[in-house]
């Protein structure tokens, strides 16, 4: 086969089309990591208790979820 078919293209096109959106995903993870460490380290408090429901002892929490 010469590396130069249609078939081998094809291939080669649809793993670079992959590669790219697995690209644009972890970049987007990067970002949004990179967020989450600004609000951390802005008020460390406030994004615990938004992010993991940590309270203090004696405190009730209440989570209400809103429906789309």
């Amino acid at each position: 086969m010469d590396k130069h078919d249609v078939l081998t293209q094809w291939r080669l096109q649809r793993t670079l089309n992959k590669l790219e959106r697995e690209k644009e995903y972890y970049f987007q993870r990067i970002e949004r990591a990179e967020r989450d460490r600004l609000n951390l380290e802005a008020n460390g408090e406030k994004f615990a208790r938004e992010r993991y429901f940590m309270k203090k002892p004696g405190e009730d929490v209440f989570i209400i979820e809103e429906k789309d």
